[in-house]
């Protein structure tokens, strides 16, 4: 009897992803056939060099990927190869909008989506509420960066479907107490995790120099597995 073949992603050029500002550059991590959701992830700030290639975006990807899902990365708009100019958050809200179309129609899968930062408030503020997404994971979110604050009253909006919040607890741009309180407007079912000894980035701190990616990935892939059953 031959042994089970594992699965192996592969990374692929998206060419016909387009938002209203045109057309965004996109990488399509391709997944099993029997895959039961498919997955968006969206990057940090572009103004602070946030792309589709952040450390903390390609990690998150790697561990949707480890169940096999297809998952999409792709530019915000004028970012890398994306046409258009940033737009402080509007219109970043439809380039998810976007990608989220491109998915659903590629797979007529269930979509999860994850976003670092930047691309975690603009894609919680386009994706709460759309029966289309099943699971929001929020990675650093952020309160107030580089002068930029970010609210949260959307949060309600994201209703029953399952969220996960995870942050380091040395996180400059979103401090743990004024996190906590922003996080108790999110419905059930929720779950927070702090990374202890980790920044904003997931990076550690000079107490805790190693970095904290990996158990950012662990705590994605445990919530994965448990409430959807990967």
């Amino acid at each position: 009897m031959s042994e089970a073949v594992p699965f192996q992603s592969h990374v692929k050029a998206v060419e016909d992803l387009r938002g209203p500002a045109g057309r965004l550059e996109a990488i399509l991590n391709t997944g099993s056939e029997n895959a039961l959701y498919a997955a968006v992830v969206a990057h940090p700030h572009p103004l602070g060099g946030g792309t589709m290639h952040n450390k903390v975006v390609y990690h998150a990807a790697k561990a949707f990927s480890s169940f096999g899902l297809p998952v999409l990365r792709f530019n915000f708009r004028g970012t890398g190869l994306s046409e258009g100019v940033h737009d402080e958050g509007r219109g970043e809200v439809d380039d998810v909008r976007a990608a989220l179309d491109w998915m659903v129609d590629r797979y007529r899968l269930p979509i999860l989506f994850a976003g670092f930062s930047f691309g975690s408030n603009v894609g919680f503020r386009a994706c709460c509420g759309d029966a289309r997404v099943h699971g929001l994971v929020g990675l650093g979110l952020p309160v107030r960066a580089e002068g930029r604050d970010y609210s949260y009253g959307f949060l309600p909006a994201c209703g029953a479907a399952p969220k996960l919040f995870i942050s380091g607890d040395h996180d400059e741009y979103g401090p743990k107490d004024v996190l906590e309180s922003v996080l108790a407007s999110a419905q059930e079912p929720k779950r927070v995790i702090w990374v202890e000894g980790a920044d904003h980035f997931f990076a550690g701190t000079a107490q805790s120099p190693a970095s904290k990616l990996g158990t950012m990935n662990a705590g994605i892939r445990l919530w994965l597995a448990e409430e959807f059953g990967l």
